[in-house]
């Protein structure tokens, strides 16, 4: 093989090269790349936004449960009271509140 041979042998693979390269880089370019990432990205979070929804709402739903579970046990005491007083007896001494609970006591008039 002589010298012109292997010159156009190279230039012919590298002109192959850089027109691949150039191909792939006009199809997809690095900014459309970091986008499509950004939308995976965006993606992933949105789902974990929708599934922490699911999770305050189970709470919310708790919470709501505990309140009214409360309210019940407060109505239900006062109740006890009043019977024990009409039978003519005195009730025990009410126990002080603790102090982590009482703001939670407040709108159920205790």
């Amino acid at each position: 093989m002589s010298p012109d041979a292997f010159i156009t042998v190279g230039a012919t693979v590298l002109s192959g090269g850089f027109a691949a390269w150039g191909a792939r880089s006009a199809r997809r370019t690095r900014r459309q790349e970091n986008r499509d990432d950004f939308a995976a990205i965006k993606d992933a979070l949105n789902e974990r936004i929708d599934g922490m929804k699911q999770d305050l709402a189970v709470q919310q739903e708790q919470i709501t449960g505990q309140g009214a579970a409360i309210a019940w046990l407060v109505t239900d005491r006062r109740s006890l009271v009043s019977t024990i007083r009409n039978a003519g007896l005195k009730p025990p001494a009410p126990r002080t509140i603790p102090e982590r609970a009482r703001p939670y006591l407040d709108h159920i008039d205790v």
